[in-house]
């Protein structure tokens, strides 16, 4: 079952991908070009639009048929999150309403259960009090989801981490049986292969866009979410939260350094700018399919060397 979802949503997401270009490009919404833009060729933001409506009818179907592969009321705060970025792809919306949604997005996904309840040792604390993991748990979301929105920068960059961030949590991180998150990962990734060639392309370019950057790096905080939780049935004993830490470090390295940069330049940190860490390889003159496997490679050797290093001593 699994390798039929994985095709079709391969297929689908591919047949998909220049159907929704088509149109908007029909009705003229492009990705304008800036002296932020990394591109200067005809683009839209069409992307995340694709993977979402992919994910999006490919459960519907199951649905239809009576199977579930997944809980599916995780689409509601996924949907939600894939409009604010959808949105702000063509209006440009205020950092301050974005933040207000993702506020109701992360209450969304606390009151289904998904919430970081336990800190298992970190800072000397292991169960944290009902008040403070919510609102712990809304930061982190916060975090984890600007910090993905913020590496969406250059072609295939997002995409990779993206792919190698939930391919981790999908197949390497295992719940013990527990296949609750499994379907909508794998279906969330192989709607996002076909992009590749979209993204790479030299005219009629996809990008991913807020639309899917935020609505997949909402996806990301429900695994990590899930895999913090103290029923999540981890068979090791390494710590989780550090763990998790490690397997996002890229996206959090990069967020971190920019904030640091535009604090000490006295600039909002939500203020836009060429400091992040794909912008210095840019300068550097390399080009982005050599940036876009670099940073995620360099950074899952450097994440597995801690995590070898911190295993050993302890």
């Amino acid at each position: 079952m699994t390798s039929i979802i994985i095709i079709i949503s391969i297929v689908f997401s591919g047949i998909l991908a220049p159907l929704i270009q088509k149109l908007f490009l029909n009705f003229k919404k492009i990705d304008p070009i800036n002296h932020r833009s990394s591109h200067s060729v005809l683009a839209t933001r069409t992307g995340g639009i694709t993977s979402f409506i992919a994910l999006f009818t490919i459960s519907f179907y199951y649905y239809i048929i009576g199977i579930e592969i997944y809980d599916y009321s995780i689409l509601i705060p996924l949907s939600t999150m894939f409009i604010v970025g959808v949105y702000d792809d063509f209006y440009n919306a205020d950092f301050k309403l974005k933040f207000f949604m993702q506020i109701i997005v992360a209450k969304m996904l606390i009151d289904q259960g998904l919430i970081i309840d336990n800190f298992y040792g970190v800072l000397g604390l292991n169960e944290i009090p009902r008040l403070f993991s919510q609102l712990f748990t809304i930061f982190v979301f916060l975090v984890i989801v600007n910090s993905i929105n913020f590496i969406d920068g250059i072609d295939g960059l997002a995409i990779t981490e993206i792919i190698k961030i939930l391919s981790i949590f999908i197949f390497i991180v295992p719940d013990n049986g527990n296949i609750t998150l499994f379907y909508i990962g794998v279906i969330s990734v192989a709607t996002l292969i076909p992009l590749y060639y979209f993204n790479y392309r030299r005219k009629n370019k996809i990008f991913l866009g807020d639309g899917g950057s935020l609505y997949l790096g909402t996806l990301i905080s429900i695994f990590v979410f899930n895999f913090l939780n103290s029923d999540f049935n981890f068979p090791y004993s390494y710590n989780k939260p550090i763990l998790s830490i490690l397997i996002l470090l890229y996206p959090l390295i990069d967020l971190l350094r920019v904030f640091v940069i535009r604090i000490y330049n006295k600039k909002s940190p939500f203020y836009p700018d060429n400091n992040h860490i794909h912008h210095f390889f840019l300068r550097k003159n390399l080009s982005h399919w050599i940036i876009s496997l670099i940073l995620p490679l360099v950074f899952l050797i450097g994440s597995y060397s801690m995590f070898y290093f911190l295993t050993f001593i302890k």
